[in-house]
């Protein structure tokens, strides 16, 4: 049986990525399907706002 992994209810509310968590990153690395080097990436060039960084990544924010 395969499980669904869903988003935390830790990070549900957030309006911005925090890159220097490793929890937090790898969790929005999985949800827009980019390595974090990618997401990284995309922090540095648009800043931490997940609206943003999805735009940027042409990704669903939610």
């Amino acid at each position: 049986m395969q499980s669904v992994r869903t988003m935390s209810t830790e990070f549900k509310g957030k309006t911005h990525i925090d890159i220097f968590d490793r929890v937090m990153r790898e969790e929005w690395a999985q949800r827009f399907g980019v390595s974090e080097e990618r997401l990284r990436k995309a922090v540095t060039m648009v800043g931490s706002r997940i609206t943003s960084v999805a735009a940027y990544l042409d990704k669903p924010a939610s």
